[in-house]
């Protein structure tokens, strides 16, 4: 058997695994892809209703200038002329009101911090998490540790301990390390962008790119378990198809999903997978027939304790027109919750009913009738949980299974989860795949 003859399964046509294939693709393996849905895309995947020209994510997403990963590979495709950086207006609230923090101006004049000391340790602990790159250092301590000794109680409490408690919950806000925080602060940039067309439209043009370089890509083909077979082979079996053999299996999906289809794996790199901890997320997307925002605000970051059932909203067409929408506007009401949350549960009726009555919160002229149609969507894996030295527990992507990988957004640590990271961890993995496959 040649080298170019190889067989290499993906599971799943999420965006790390695609960037993975078009690494291996390119250095002339047999590449399939195994996609449980009807769609490429992942949990960056979206929909698209017949009277728009651009589809809307189901869960809100954007890149950041300093998304290299992502925008490198978009400038290898050849399509750097399709990203857009619009540069929308976030606010954050304080007494009752919302006030735009995207800006070194606008965090000065925002009152939450008061004037004089607050704003100068606020000010420094931004700068010095800009300029560090030691985040080992501070994963050996909490964000709440950390902030409240550097930043001060009042500017953590003000600032920071809202956000902590909106992702992370109650149980683990104070959990989370510090190299979490750096990673959210060190890189990101307040212009976000996105592919023309939405998302889903970056996604479809990614996977057909690949299909015309020689991908397999099968869609609505769950996998139910990879195992290795006497000859060396790896057998990914599914429910109703025969079983395929391929020389190397890469795995995109959660750690909780790897563990069950990997029955295979000793039992620490399976205990490791199983204790990792993550947090689930419920979006709500709304089209209305008037705009919310009587400001035009894109983001609102909302404290949990001021009242609303929901941590964030995002008015989706005051970051992109609502011509692209049919003229509709877009509203997204978006929660990180824990995977037993009642919420994940609830009927679309009653997360509708619960949620509509605080939208005149931010403009009391709202109306239910401005609804004109909803979608909710809930996955139970949409933010890993790192907590003290969590370095220590990252999964290898090589695993203890000869031939078998696994590349996931709990892996990207320190950095956070998104696109870019699953570009960079997906390559990685591939890199790592090639190498095995060399003479």
């Amino acid at each position: 058997m040649t080298e170019t003859s190889k067989r290499i399964a993906i599971i799943g046509a999420g965006i790390g695994g695609m960037s993975a294939a078009y690494d291996l693709i390119n250095a002339g393996k047999h590449v399939v892809i195994y996609e449980a849905s009807d769609h490429p895309g992942g949990l960056a995947a979206g929909f698209k209703e017949p009277h728009w020209d651009w589809s809307v994510e189901r869960y809100y997403h954007h890149w950041f200038t300093s998304d290299k990963y992502m925008l490198g590979l978009i400038d290898e495709l050849g399509w750097s002329d399709q990203v857009i950086f619009p540069k929308p207006i976030s606010v954050m609230y304080y007494k009752g009101k919302f006030y735009p923090f995207d800006s070194i101006p606008a965090a000065i004049m925002y009152p939450g911090l008061g004037w004089g000391i607050n704003k100068i340790r606020f000010g420094f602990v931004g700068l010095y998490l800009r300029l560090t790159n030691n985040w080992r250092a501070l994963e050996k301590t909490t964000t709440d540790a950390w902030m409240r000794a550097k930043a001060g109680d009042k500017v953590y409490e003000a600032m920071w301990e809202p956000m902590m408690v909106g992702k992370f919950g109650e149980r683990y806000a104070k959990e989370v390390n510090m190299a979490w925080m750096w990673a959210r602060l060190h890189s990101r940039s307040t212009r976000l962008g996105t592919f023309i067309g939405g998302f889903q439209a970056f996604a479809d043009k990614f996977a057909a790119e690949l299909q015309r370089r020689g991908v397999e890509i099968h869609y609505e083909m769950p996998v139910q378990s990879i195992t290795r077979q006497e000859n060396g082979k790896l057998q990914v079996q599914f429910m109703d198809q025969a079983p395929e053999l391929f020389d190397q299996v890469l795995v995109t999906l959660s750690p909780g999903m790897m563990a069950k289809l990997t029955p295979d794996l000793p039992k620490d790199y399976l205990s490791g997978l199983l204790s990792l901890k993550n947090m689930g997320a419920v979006v709500m997307t709304l089209s209305l027939s008037h705009a919310l925002s009587p400001e035009g605000y894109y983001w609102y970051n909302i404290p949990k304790q001021v009242g609303f059932p929901f941590l964030s909203l995002v008015e989706h067409t005051n970051f992109l027109k609502p011509e692209y929408f049919g003229g509709d506007h877009i509203l997204y009401i978006g929660d990180y919750l824990e995977v037993d949350h009642p919420n994940f549960q609830k009927s679309d009726e009653q997360l509708l009913a619960e949620f509509l009555p605080h939208l005149t919160k931010i403009n009391p002229q709202f109306s239910p009738d401005w609804v004109k149609k909803v979608w909710v969507s809930k996955t139970p894996y949409a933010q890993p949980i790192p907590l003290v030295n969590h370095s220590e527990n990252i999964p290898a992507v090589k695993t203890p299974v000869p031939g078998v990988y696994f590349a996931s957004m709990s892996q990207v640590y320190p950095w956070d989860r998104g696109t870019n990271f699953a570009v960079e961890i997906g390559r990685r993995a591939a890199r790592m795949m090639l190498e095995e496959l060399k003479p």
